[in-house]
């Protein structure tokens, strides 16, 4: 039995090291053809309308609420010192630096990366991958790279509407309904929120999407088992992508404390 278990934490960490290096020669092949000529820019518009607009609804809803609920607990706690004020600053702050960057992403992982995993694993099952190969069209540069890129560009776009919709929703909750003065409210926020703030969420936008769009690809791309194959490339790519975008978050959060 024990046998049994070491062989099965062998083929997993056998799977993980093979994940990872084919993620690598992916991600590198990826750098190299954005700069090869010829540049599908409809392909990419196409990415970037499906990763951002069609995204929008749904983060602008999350982010409402986040920073809604973020204004009514924080409030709850801050009366008890006597420090109502900071409500406002802790909002802006939560949602410029943490919750927005990270909602973002994983709203969109659940949403844009299982949606490119089914497609591109249904691409490969029905072998449509392998006719572009026939055709002589590098199927990364034609399907990686466009998806990727959009991602990599929209995250930071859908961050700053989370972050621009939470700070609104506390607003809304602080001054209306927890009767916060709204001129201390606004000034508070100014006093504390920093460009560096925002920039802070932006960076790790940056990086969630490059994971989400690369996760979804790579599942997809190498999907194999028919139907069930293609379920099982569209779970993983959210179970992954999410799961990397929290442990990514907290390496990037304790260096740039």
């Amino acid at each position: 039995m024990i046998r049994a278990y070491l062989e099965k934490i062998g083929r997993m960490a056998q799977n993980f090291v093979d994940s990872a290096g084919l993620m690598a020669i992916m991600l590198m092949q990826a750098a190299v053809l954005l700069f090869t000529p010829p540049v599908k820019f409809r392909n990419i518009f196409k990415q970037m309308e499906f990763v951002g607009v069609q995204s929008l609804f749904v983060v602008v809803l999350t982010g409402a609420f986040t920073g809604m609920v973020l204004a009514l607990q924080s409030y709850n706690a801050l009366k008890r010192f006597g420090a109502e004020s900071l409500v406002g600053p802790t909002v802006a702050l939560s949602m410029a630096r943490e919750l927005g960057p990270v909602l973002a992403g994983l709203m969109v992982t659940g949403r844009a990366g299982s949606a490119m995993a089914t497609e591109l694993g249904t691409m490969r099952v029905t072998e449509q991958i392998d006719a572009l190969v026939t055709m002589a069209v590098n199927p990364v540069k034609y399907l990686v790279v466009p998806r990727v890129l959009a991602g990599v560009l929209m995250f930071p776009l859908l961050t700053v509407v989370t972050d621009f919709i939470g700070v609104v929703g506390g607003y809304i909750v602080g001054v209306q309904l927890l009767g916060i003065n709204p001129g201390v409210y606004i000034g508070r926020t100014i006093d504390f929120v920093q460009v560096s703030d925002i920039f802070t969420g932006l960076y790790k936008s940056l990086v969630f999407g490059l994971i989400t769009t690369l996760v979804a690809c790579f599942n997809g791309f190498y999907t194999s088992g028919g139907a069930e194959g293609v379920g099982r490339a569209a779970t993983a790519s959210v179970v992954t992508g999410s799961v990397l975008i929290l442990v990514s978050d907290y390496i990037m959060s304790s260096f740039m404390v």
